[in-house]
């Protein structure tokens, strides 16, 4: 893979992230029906001009309420990350600075963080906690830290041997603006890589867990419970199935191509072996 094709992913990418962004923010004014309002007289109807994606067994207009729920899957994924995130920059920045026993005990809980199947994890956390689109933004953030933490400390190790960082430190630098000035900024590109890619990840768990009953809650609409309600018509109601399994396919292969192109278009590592 060359280095055009490489920002050709990331362009294809960021189109399908920025459509699905922009319906979910129009999503009010897009809408031609209310995403909860029930009709007795158009239950179970087959997409056509009246309804573009038919119609679910309360008679809810399928459209209007894949755009709302798209607004609450992609905020789950948003904000799950952004949590998980800031978890992993600080102990990640922490045990790769400091070294010695700090690496050693943040480490630790790393392998035991992973050593437990995270949505099993999240399930278990989940049964005892009331199913809300907070407590799922908040589990999914506190048990997806691991990956970032282990990212961020080797770029710590790595770049805390450079020559410019130890220059600083023989001039006096604080730790501070040694991680803040030095290694942090430095360490950006993988951040954010796995910050998009962390999305789409997100999204796929809200989705499983909405699928299983115990993610958002009806009535409030979100892809995974869209498509619980069509697994009971799943054999003359296609459309509760199709559309919404769609939606979050084209969600993460959107971010799956924004991530990699940007991975291989931002790391000039990347970019010399492909060119």
């Amino acid at each position: 893979m060359n280095a055009a094709f490489a920002n050709q992913l990331a362009r294809w990418g960021f189109a399908i992230i920025a459509t699905i962004l922009l319906l979910a923010l129009l999503a009010p004014l897009i809408a031609p029906y209310d995403p909860d309002a029930i009709d007795v007289k158009a239950i179970l109807l087959g997409p056509s001009a009246t309804h573009w994606m038919g119609t679910d067994g309360l008679g809810r207009d399928v459209f209007s309420r894949m755009l709302f729920g798209s607004r609450i899957s992609l905020l789950v994924g948003f904000v799950a990350v952004g949590i998980a995130t800031a978890i992993g920059v600080i102990l990640g920045a922490i045990a790769g600075f400091y070294r010695g026993w700090v690496d050693v005990v943040i480490m630790r809980l790393v392998d035991v963080m992973l050593s437990i199947p995270t949505f099993f994890l999240i399930l278990a956390v989940i049964a005892f906690l009331t199913p809300s689109i907070w407590n799922i933004m908040i589990v999914i953030g506190l048990t997806s830290w691991m990956g970032v933490t282990r990212l961020v400390r080797a770029e710590f190790l790595s770049l805390r041997e450079r020559e410019y960082v130890l220059s600083a430190q023989t001039l006096g630098a604080k730790n501070r603006r040694l991680i803040f000035r030095h290694l942090l900024p430095n360490s950006l590109t993988p951040i954010i890589v796995s910050f998009v890619l962390g999305v789409a990840s997100a999204v796929l768990v809200e989705s499983g867990l909405s699928f299983l009953g115990l993610g958002v809650q009806p009535p409030q609409a979100s892809w995974g419970n869209i498509l619980t309600d069509g697994k009971e018509y799943i054999e003359f109601a296609w459309w509760l199935s199709l559309f919404p399994g769609l939606a979050i396919l084209l969600t993460v292969l959107g971010y799956n191509l924004l991530g990699e192109g940007l991975r291989d278009a931002l790391d000039p590592r990347t970019a010399k072996n492909t060119a």
